[in-house]
């Protein structure tokens, strides 16, 4: 077995419980998106969300820090409880090993055991490795499209840009997630619409990646206002393709 194999054996997921182990999140949240103070997420709230239902759990290497999720309870207007993930890290020197996958199980596991169903958060449609872990990895429904949702950020990661994002609802017992956390799956409809983006948004300049999410987002919207869902996210050399169907 390779070395960094055997040092992920090492790995321990549990959650985050004090003042000083949420201090620890202030490092990574800098490392992983190089956040400056106005972006930071202050390590007090997450105590708060813990304390009111939600989810703070650590990735720790050999009692180091080495990734976290953040959760927070929230409802719909109908009654539903869920959860919305807020953040997820991975260090970046770990990252592409199967760490965030495995936070993610922890997350399932902890939401169904507090009688939850549904976990929900947002991802950036111009990131084709998180478009795929999400949606056939993970087997997450795609529920909308929320222009600047966060605003500008500080974030290298984000390149300036608007922080268009997409809704992502992880419909927990779902035959679709099970299917994708066994490793299998139905066939699916490769849809009579695409959306075409690049594989790494953040290497292009700055006007021609503001361009191209203009036209996402323009595609994005007309999809949704027709009523067609996202069937399957294929990954291509030059980036991926979002196909989508009635």
């Amino acid at each position: 077995m390779a070395k960094g194999q055997a040092s992920l054996e090492r790995l321990e997921i549990r959650p985050l419980e004090s003042l000083e182990e949420f201090n620890l999140t202030l490092g990574l949240q800098k490392r992983v998106w190089g956040f400056d103070e106005a972006d930071i997420v202050a390590p007090r709230l997450f105590g708060v969300f813990s304390h009111i239902g939600g989810s703070c759990l650590g990735v720790f290497l050999d009692s180091k820090l080495v990734g976290y999720s953040l959760a927070f309870s929230a409802f719909k207007f109908g009654g539903e409880r869920y959860w919305h993930s807020h953040m997820a890290a991975v260090h970046p020197t770990l990252q592409h090993q199967g760490i965030g996958h495995r936070l993610k199980l922890r997350q399932r596991a902890d939401a169904l055991a507090a009688g939850l169903d549904l976990i929900e958060w947002t991802f950036d449609p111009l990131q084709a490795r998180n478009a795929y872990f999400n949606i056939e990895k993970l087997g997450v429904d795609v529920e909308g499209y929320l222009p600047n949702f966060y605003g500008v950020t500080s974030s290298d990661l984000h390149g300036s840009l608007p922080t268009d994002r997409l809704v992502a609802a992880w419909h927990l017992r779902s035959s679709k997630v099970l299917e994708r956390l066994a490793g299998t799956r139905s066939a699916a409809d490769s849809g009579d619409s695409r959306i075409v983006i690049p594989a790494r948004i953040s290497e292009i300049p700055r006007r021609r990646a503001a361009e191209i999410q203009d036209r996402v987002r323009a595609q994005f919207q007309e999809a949704f206002e027709r009523g067609l869902q996202v069937t399957q996210f294929e990954r291509t050399p030059r980036g991926g393709i979002y196909h989508l169907a009635a």
